[in-house]
């Protein structure tokens, strides 16, 4: 064989086990167009680099510049970066109101006090909540995906979650462990991740991460919230990527549930070791925080505030689940992560909105909001009022994000370019909408729910 027939069978080979791979790892993830779409292309490359070794020397040349072409492009678009100029958002200007979070409101009971209260300082709101009160609610029966078997997992979750909400504060020990802050830093991360966290960050807590009055969870309604800790650690818990993509039927609620659950576990954990080495610390969990935990995740550097009003992380996207520790322990800053990448790709991606069951996901740029920052904001009476509807926490928008893909070498290729290049972003787009759709499909749950 020449060396352009060498060159041409290797290239040809390198190609063929690319499609081969990506196809067996989307039918391992249930993407069944991407998996067929990625068997067909193997089929089409291998029939054209047979057709180039079989052809003429002048065809096997001609076929050498084009692959070389396509290659330095891909090359230029993939590691040459490019860059658009994204603002980031400033601060809060304003602490928040839990009383008025859609998960406080839901809470309010006809003909209480509080709900007089509530609606009598916030008659706007009063119209928009009666409409999720018309519906049979989350995991009740009557709603569109209510299935008693399945609803028991997450009920079993929540109960756990509920059970829990006592202890995210206790005694501190009379004796202090004390250690330079950079080592200490290192073990309460280290000891997050051996307890099961994925992604661990520490900040300074600041005002505007903090819940200005009580609406859920221990104390008193309305309640004004004063915390004076000095740090905040956040960490993620992963959720599965085949328990989301099930969305917004009953699986992707259960996985939801059992997230929350697993990251209070570890949260209270957490505060009752640094409590047990002699320092204050409160843990904040599913309904019972006193901090805003995406606002406190941004800053202690996981990841950016996307369109859909989640933390997007860098390796999981929204496919996430937070919980927080705030504490005096003598602590390290992580240094101060700022993901234009991640705003850019938001900018121009739109799917979470697309497929968006209850149109509660804006199509626009970020806006600047009275609180001074910038950013899109979802309309929380539509998402929740669709909850109540259909029994379950929906999760569409996390399950069409091109970043929730699996955390595996393929996905983290096209991460890596994402990161790097504006321009790849679009093409990435490109690909995700022509190997996935525009519009994806819910899949279908695992094997052992499926026989429910």
């Amino acid at each position: 064989m020449t060396p352009v027939e060498v060159f041409l069978l290797i290239i040809g080979l390198l190609i063929s086990f690319g499609f081969l791979s990506f196809a067996l790892v989307s039918l391992h993830e249930k993407h069944h167009r991407a998996s067929a779409l990625s068997f067909l292309l193997l089929l089409v490359s291998g029939i054209i680099f047979a057709a180039f070794l079989l052809s003429s020397k002048l065809i096997q040349n001609i076929g050498l510049g084009i692959i070389l072409a396509v290659s330095l492009a891909g090359f230029i678009l993939f590691f040459w970066p490019t860059a658009k100029e994204i603002a980031p958002s400033p601060p809060p200007e304003q602490r928040v109101d839990e009383r008025t979070i859609m998960f406080a409101r839901a809470r309010l009971e006809p003909g209480t006090p509080n709900f007089e209260a509530y609606y009598r300082d916030h008659p706007d709101h009063k119209s928009l909540d009666e409409a999720f009160r018309q519906n049979p609610g989350l995991l009740e029966p009557g709603t569109l995906f209510f299935n008693q078997k399945l609803a028991a997992s997450p009920q079993g979750d929540f109960f756990l979650t509920e059970s829990l909400r006592d202890a995210v504060d206790g005694p501190i020990s009379e004796t202090k462990v004390v250690e330079p802050p950079d080592k200490m830093t290192d073990f309460i991360k280290n000891l997050a991740i051996y307890h099961g966290a994925r992604d661990v960050g520490i900040c300074r807590l600041h005002s505007y991460h903090i819940y200005s009055h009580i609406g859920r969870g221990s104390g008193e309604f309305g309640e004004e919230i004063t915390l004076d800790h000095q740090f905040a650690v956040a960490f993620t818990v992963e959720m599965s990527h085949e328990m989301v993509n099930t969305g917004p039927r009953m699986p992707a609620v259960m996985e939801s549930a059992r997230q929350y659950a697993e990251a209070g576990k570890i949260a209270i954990a957490l505060a009752a070791a640094i409590r047990a080495m002699g320092y204050p610390a409160r843990a904040h969990i599913d309904g019972n925080y006193r901090v805003i935990a995406p606002l406190v995740a941004k800053d202690a550097g996981l990841g950016e505030i996307g369109r859909m009003g989640l933390l997007m992380t860098p390796s999981l996207g929204p496919r996430v689940r937070l919980a927080v520790i705030t504490t005096d322990l003598p602590l390290k800053e992580n240094q101060a992560a700022w993901h234009p990448e991640m705003i850019d790709f938001c900018s121009i991606c739109k799917k979470c909105a697309q497929v968006c069951p209850s149109q509660a996901i804006p199509f626009g740029d970020r806006q600047e909001y009275a609180d001074g920052t910038l950013r899109w904001k979802i309309n929380p009476e539509r998402c929740y009022t669709y909850w109540t509807r259909v029994g379950t926490d929906c999760g569409r928008c996390m399950a069409v994000c091109p970043y929730a893909h699996a955390d595996n070498f393929m996905h983290n290729i096209i991460r890596v370019g994402v990161a790097h290049s504006h321009n790849f972003r679009r093409a990435a787009l490109w690909m995700d909408d022509l190997f996935y759709e525009k519009k994806p499909m819910p899949h279908t749950p695992p094997d052992w729910i499926q026989s429910v």
